[in-house]
């Protein structure tokens, strides 16, 4: 599979953060080929200038609707010859254009273990509904909200004392391990598609 990586950010770019690490130290083979934000003022494109890493913001005032948007950033990836997209605190939703240009080679990380607390705010409903468990999930992404084929997960105990910050701040650390080993084996492992699993040949 093609290495080249597009990841598209909304925000700090900690995530970004943990992938560029991973292909700078020779622990995921891959090169990260593009950063884009919908946002002019995320820090997380500075993290990848830094980095050498050419980093674009193409804002959706510029388009009509969320389709149009999103063929133009088909455009800029194709462009650069992007074999996997990495979704990481990308806050909108994403279309059709991109989800077909890039059917099953865009990944998302999202703070629980899903399908438990989709959506927004993630780490404050598992605090609110009292779980004892919470983690951290890499899946495909498809056209349902944090729906997708599961890749990996990470489980993080949830403590008595726990705030969503402290909680949100566990996760992450998880998140930051997780998301470059569900890109290696993305891009590695021979894996298919069985109903809602993703499938990986067993061990041994």
């Amino acid at each position: 599979m093609n290495r080249r990586l597009a990841i598209l950010i909304s925000g700090r770019g900690s995530n970004l953060q943990s992938i560029l690490d991973a292909t700078q130290s020779g622990s995921l083979d891959a090169k990260v080929a593009v950063v884009v934000s919908n946002r002019a003022d995320a820090a997380g494109l500075a993290r990848a200038r830094e980095a050498g890493v050419e980093a674009l913001h193409v804002s959706p005032r510029d388009f009509a609707d969320r389709d149009g948007y999103d063929r133009e950033l088909v455009k800029i990836l194709r462009a650069r010859d992007v074999g996997v997209v990495c979704l990481a605190g990308y806050m909108r939703l994403v279309g059709a254009p991109l989800l077909g240009a890039f059917e099953r080679r865009i990944l998302n990380i999202h703070p629980s273990l899903l399908p438990a607390f989709p959506g927004l705010d993630a780490q404050r409903q598992a605090l609110e509904y009292g779980v004892r468990v919470s983690g951290a999930t890499v899946h495909l992404v498809t056209s349902d909200l944090d729906a997708g084929p599961i890749v990996v997960q990470a489980p993080v105990a949830v403590l008595e004392d726990d705030t969503v910050d402290t909680l949100s701040a566990r996760i992450l650390v998880e998140e930051h391990r997780l998301y470059p080993e569900a890109i290696r084996l993305v891009l590695d492992a021979p894996w298919t598609i069985e109903g809602r699993r993703f499938r990986t040949p067993r061990a041994g």
